[in-house]
């Protein structure tokens, strides 16, 4: 497996797979081609369906200014959904071509090149073999992936950190109408004042929490910096509940860090053995990856063991399988942002009920992996990130 922090990048939203890959992948391109005077990039698949919403098109200007971008529609036969052909030119003459793929979470694979990202890092391709060593070695989660890694995590999960509470606070000041024409106002700043008459602590502890969800998914809608985690589109789970633990519940910032590795590495496991991408896998490799994510560090942050670690990280992904991305109008807005709220409050739920019933459980967290991967396969394709089913498809029906 790869490096945990390649799971958690800092950039612009709406999308990692649609904004943050494809800027990264034009900041690449562009570097290899100073000389170029003109540059033609052109979109498939999901990139091509639902970019504009996404703002791709932007991104990609945004580090090549001038460039065309194409959106092809067209070819179907893809080597994978997100697949962008970049080209340059000189006196209209072309230098230089790549195609270049965003696998997720704001990774990018250049066809025929090993990036740094590709390096292997931990040998073990599971949960089920990370989970052997720990034992034999009497780690948990945190120090195995500590003595794993180089000494620079640390520091930037320290980063990852404070741009994730930045977006938070951001987002709970923001007000007004989110761009795209859907007309879908923040609620962020009144979810977190709006306290209800009488309100219970578990009541408060929701509100407050989705508040904090919506605050960032609102920031991420607004195309404004958030953190992958492990997507753009689920960016508001993982930072919403860990905000809410420290601010709220006082946990220091030195548990929160140990809790952002163990989640990263959760993402880790899934990326490699599944996806983390809505157009591979459809919102389950979103949402559902992000709710296990937090579900582990939020049981890491309680101190439960390993195997209770895993099962919550295993019903938080159960429970979100067959789930589809279907964005209304190509933007991360419906159901998005509203999504991203009720993943916290199942990640807590996933916890809650692992830390008393794991020694009861049949399914290991690499099975419903596995389950997730083939059901995002057999998924059918309107229902992965193109806008064309579910409710994109009844929005505009109406």
């Amino acid at each position: 497996m790869k490096t945990v922090k390649s799971v958690y990048k800092i950039g612009n939203g709406p999308s990692s797979s649609h904004t943050v890959g494809p800027y990264h992948a034009a900041q690449i391109f562009g570097g290899r081609f100073p000389e170029a005077d003109r540059f033609r990039v052109e979109l498939f698949g999901s990139l091509a369906f639902t970019g504009e919403g996404h703002g791709t098109g932007k991104a990609i200007r945004s580090a090549l200014p001038g460039a065309e971008v194409l959106f092809n529609r067209e070819e179907m036969e893809l080597p994978h959904p997100n697949t962008m052909l970049f080209e340059a030119f000189q006196d209209g003459k072309e230098i230089g071509r790549a195609r270049i793929f965003s696998i997720g979470g704001g990774s990018i694979r250049i066809e025929g090149e090993q990036s740094e990202e590709e390096v292997e890092v931990y040998p073990q391709k599971n949960f089920t073999e990370i989970s052997q060593i720990c034992r034999e070695r009497s780690l948990n989660l945190a120090q195995f992936i500590y003595r794993m890694e180089d000494d620079q995590l640390r520091e930037y999960l320290k980063r990852v950190w404070e741009a994730m509470k930045d977006s938070i606070r951001r987002g709970l000041e923001g007000e007004g109408i989110l761009p795209g024409g859907l007309g879908v106002a923040r609620k962020a700043k009144t979810l977190y004042e709006k306290r209800c008459y009488n309100e219970s602590a578990d009541v408060t502890m929701n509100r407050v929490i989705a508040a904090y969800s919506y605050a960032v998914s609102e920031e991420n809608a607004d195309e404004n910096v958030v953190v992958t985690a492990p997507t753009c589109g689920s960016c508001g789970v993982l930072p919403a509940v860990m905000y809410y633990m420290h601010r709220d519940r006082g946990f220091p910032e030195e548990e929160i860090l140990d809790a952002l590795a163990v989640a990263a590495l959760i993402g880790n496991v899934i990326r490699t053995n599944a996806s983390i991408s809505g157009a591979e896998c459809g919102c389950q490799a979103e949402i559902g990856s992000a709710c296990s994510m937090t579900a582990a560090a939020l049981a890491s942050l309680y101190g439960l063991n390993i195997d209770q670690i895993e099962y919550a990280a295993e019903i938080a992904m159960e429970h979100n399988l067959g789930l589809t991305c279907d964005p209304v109008k190509g933007l991360v807005q419906i159901p998005c942002i509203e999504r991203n709220a009720v993943a916290c409050m199942r990640a807590i739920s996933s916890v809650n009920l692992s830390r008393f019933l794991f020694s009861t459980r049949k399914i290991s967290f690499d099975e419903v992996v596995a389950t997730m991967y083939r059901t995002g396969k057999d998924m059918d394709e309107k229902y992965r990130e193109t806008s064309h089913g579910g409710l994109a498809q009844i929005y505009y029906a109406h």
